[in-house]
């Protein structure tokens, strides 16, 4: 994708080879700023101020932040306690502990003296997988999107939270099949859910979109109901953080709400869902997942640019006021159309899950 029309991916190799540069997106929109990994505990922190955030760019991240720390310590030892490390960032997200798993997988039958060069370039692998997977997921997604063109002038999309490129390596996944109906001349409106507290879609979706110079409206979380009532959305697309082997899907907060409304409406609700996303250990969303409880500060401050040009942080709930922060929540299968995976449109189901990625399968009750 694209900034300020240069091509850019999320995450790259430091020019001398020493570090890993990042976009800093807590900056965006208001500012685009790269910043330079060059410790373990820089990804650490990176990962878990959310620098970088969506589920397959936190995995990446987590590679080349195991890379960096190996270079100090390549031991067994050293290698376990900086992966540990990186997994205790983020709790939901199935990805980290995916990209961590194939790490250790490459590094451990290695002597430790080949292993900090050999995982910067697995690391690199991974980001160029991904890369290639959600390119995948854009061209199986835009069938979606065309088969509604042949019927109706634009294509009216809702998304929920940032599962475009900034949450993966480049293309993203939510937003690929976008991108990549816009390459294919398709006339396309995309409503943003804003996305409390982080408004992470008026924040990062919409960037994304006006810097590829596709036509958006940011909208209220609470909207998207009242606008698929009176017709004015396709199609729902969204992004996931774990994906159940029996198909519930777990994302950013308000994305139940999302399903629930688009079920009432006969929208289709479709996820977009890589493999590194799809745990398969895992059979009940509701029981199993994790769901991160971030900061109340998230919820009871905001952050944005004054009219003068300032960036300020105001609070926008009384003194005294808590406030609870589930990250995440669970949307049943059910009320999912299907997951559109770099291995076609998959039902949201067990048995489909199974047949698309055995290579990917373990044991579950």
């Amino acid at each position: 994708m694209v900034v300020n029309g240069t091509p850019t991916r999320t995450i790259w190799p430091a020019a001398d080879g020493r570090g890993v540069m990042i976009i800093d997106q807590t900056r965006l929109p208001h500012e685009f700023v790269i910043a330079e990994l060059a410790t373990l505990l820089d990804f650490v922190i990176a990962i878990k101020d959310m620098k970088v955030r969506g589920a397959p760019l936190i995995g990446v991240t987590a590679a080349y932040g195991l890379a960096i720390a190996l270079r100090e310590d390549p031991s067994d030892s050293g290698l376990a306690q900086a992966s540990a490390k990186l997994n205790a960032t983020r709790p939901t997200a199935v990805n980290l502990a995916w990209a961590l798993g194939v790490m250790a997988a490459t590094l451990l039958p290695l002597p430790p003296a080949e292993r900090a060069a050999a995982a910067f370039v697995k690391a690199g692998e991974l980001a160029d997988r991904d890369v290639a997977i959600c390119d995948s997921i854009g061209i199986n997604g835009l069938a979606l999107i065309a088969a509604i063109a042949e019927r109706k002038r634009r294509v009216n999309i809702l998304t929920h939270c940032n599962a475009g490129w900034l949450a993966t390596v480049d293309w993203g996944t939510a937003t690929a099949p976008i991108y990549k109906a816009q390459e294919a001349g398709i006339d396309l409106h995309v409503y943003v859910d804003e996305t409390r507290p982080r408004n992470q879609g008026a924040s990062l979706t919409a960037w994304e979109l006006s810097q590829q110079g596709i036509p958006h409206q940011v909208i209220v979380d609470n909207a998207g109901g009242h606008i698929m009532q009176h017709g004015g959305i396709d199609l729902v697309i969204v992004g996931t953080d774990r994906t159940t082997a029996t198909g519930d899907v777990c994302n950013k907060i308000g994305t139940y709400l999302k399903a629930l409304a688009a079920k009432d409406n006969d929208v289709p609700f479709y996820v977009a869902a890589p493999s590194s996303s799809i745990d398969f250990a895992i059979a009940d969303g509701l029981q199993d997942i994790p769901i991160e409880e971030r900061s109340a500060r998230e919820v009871t401050h905001m952050r944005g640019r004054t009219d003068d040009g300032r960036l300020e942080t105001v609070r926008i709930v009384p003194d005294g006021s808590g406030a609870a922060n589930p990250a995440f929540d669970v949307t049943p299968a059910r009320l999912v159309t299907g997951l559109i995976t770099e291995r076609g449109i998959i039902p949201p189901r067990k048995e489909a899950l199974a047949a698309a990625f055995p290579d990917r399968l373990v044991p579950v009750e």
